[in-house]
């Protein structure tokens, strides 16, 4: 998915002309802290709440401030992740859009990046949830989704973390079984370490137990 599939029209931008006070009082009815300066569809800036306040005159024009992100926008052709990524590393609120003209067409809020997350990585589907941690020369995720499918089951995401200065990989893996005891054992079978199982809050202790039963009973 690209940047332009994800614009939202329901926070229009604002002018160089209007006040700092008008602008302050756009951001608390959006909820947000940032907000895209646009004159004739010429992206001007991201105008920021910190920015505002240390503004002298709550009259003054924002045009008369000098911003701390004026480079704060992505081309619509570019990936979500990457999206994501900018919003992050510049903490932003809203991701400004421009087209291949570098002209404004709208914006990407933080709540359109959380429900694209959500549905991106199934986190909304009901399901369990299996933290392996493995080497990096281990990793196959195909041999992972066969444990899985071997057990009747389907994982609905799967997510690798690396850490620094280290081979060592943590995937998590959502499948589409709420006890996914019996799929965790699977996992030992095959000598990969499991560190932790998710279910829903009310069972996961009980499925946790379960889980564990069944390893006693295999290393018996």
């Amino acid at each position: 998915m690209t940047a332009g599939e994800l614009i939202s029209d329901a926070m229009p931008p604002v002018k160089t002309s209007d006040s700092v006070q008008k602008v302050l009082e756009r951001m608390a009815d959006f909820r947000v802290s940032h907000m895209p300066i646009v004159n004739n569809e010429q992206f001007l800036g991201l105008v920021s709440d910190d920015d505002l306040i240390e503004a002298p005159d709550a009259d003054s024009p924002i045009g008369s401030l000098t911003l701390s992100l004026n480079n704060a926008c992505i081309s619509q052709e570019q990936h979500v992740y990457n999206v994501i990524r900018l919003a992050y590393e510049k903490r932003l609120s809203v991701v400004p859009v421009l087209d291949s003209q570098n002209n404004y067409i709208g914006l990407i809020s933080i709540n359109t990046l959380i429900e694209y997350i959500a549905t991106f990585t199934a986190a909304k589907e009901p399901g369990g949830i299996i933290v392996l941690e493995i080497s990096n020369r281990e990793n196959s995720l195909a041999h992972m989704a066969q444990i899985v499918e071997s057990n009747n089951a389907q994982v609905l995401s799967s997510y690798i973390r690396s850490f620094p200065d280290s081979t060592r990989l943590e995937v998590t893996l959502k499948i589409n079984y709420k006890d996914v005891s019996a799929i965790a054992a699977s996992f030992d079978r095959f000598n990969y370490t499991v560190k932790h199982i998710f279910t829903d809050v009310e069972t996961n202790s009980e499925s946790r137990g379960r889980y564990e039963q069944l390893m006693n009973y295999l290393n018996m």
